[in-house]
Parts: structure tokens; sequence; C-alpha cells
């Protein structure tokens, strides 16, 4: 009687083994398709920004003021920046955007843009950026009606 039960005990335990064994393969299927939904998750969140207007000087109106606004995120360990500049009052001053990004040595310049309408724009920043600032402006020369500074990131 006891061989009879031994042999039943051993069959029910090797045949739950069997079991684990055959739903393993799934498992890690089900845990490696959560990992890799993780990154495309990532991808698409993203922070919207705006919109930021210029400085305005003693002669225009808060209306006439040049814009920016858009969107902001970090995909696959990259920052990125997506714009769009506008200038209202078409009076033949520009309207300016600065960027500058952030790393371990400190704040470097990264481009400047201009429009006389709409100018729209996406930067990807190299890795190793750990964020990235940027004022919005008008006027005929560079240095006129700035915007305060509008940073992001992780530094």
């Amino acid at each position: 009687m006891r061989k009879i039960r031994n042999l039943l005990v051993g069959t029910a335990l090797a045949g739950a083994l069997a079991v684990g064994i055959a739903a393993a393969p799934a498992a890690s299927a089900s845990t490696a398709g959560a990992a890799a939904a993780t990154p495309a998750t990532q991808a698409l969140s993203r922070h919207n920004f705006g919109p930021f207007f210029s400085g305005f000087g003693g002669r225009e109106d808060r209306d006439d003021r040049s814009y920016a606004k858009g969107f902001w995120g970090r995909s696959g360990g990259h920052y990125y920046l997506d714009f769009d500049l506008f200038d209202r009052d078409r009076d033949r001053q520009y309207a300016w955007f600065d960027v500058y990004y952030h790393n371990n040595s400190g704040w470097h310049f990264y481009k400047r843009y201009r429009t006389f309408g709409h100018f729209d724009h996406r930067i990807d920043f190299n890795r190793g950026v750990d964020g990235f600032r940027f004022r919005v402006g008008e006027g005929s020369t560079r240095d006129y009606d700035w915007s305060g500074w509008h940073r992001y990131g992780s530094f």
C-alpha cells in the first residue's frame, strides 16, 4: 500500500512540475512584453509648455509680443524639444528663440532661431544632456525684449 501511495504522490508531483515548466515560458513572455511596453510608454509621455511671451518695450502693446509654445520630453535617455515660434505683429522685427543645454560641465549655447512669421522645429539633444533652457524675444537686434528663462530637466 505504501508503494502505491508513494507512486501516486510522485506522479502528482511530476505532473505539477511539468505544468510549471510548461507555464514558465508563457510567464516570461508576458514579463518581456511588459518590459518592452515600458519604453514605448515613456516615448509617448510629453510635457506641454507655453505660450511664453517675449518682453515688451514702452512703445508696444502686450498684444504685439512674440511667443513660443510646444512640448518637451525624454525618450531613450535623450531630451527633446518641439516648439512653434510666432511673430504676431509682423512689424519687421524678428521673433527670437534662444536655446541652451546643460550637461556635467555647465550651460552651453545650442542655437538661436528667428522668424518674421511662424517657425516650428524639433531639437533632439545628445546623450549626456540633463536639461535645457530657452527664452523668447522680439526686436530688430538680438538684445531686445527678452523674456525670462524657462528651464526643464533634471540638472
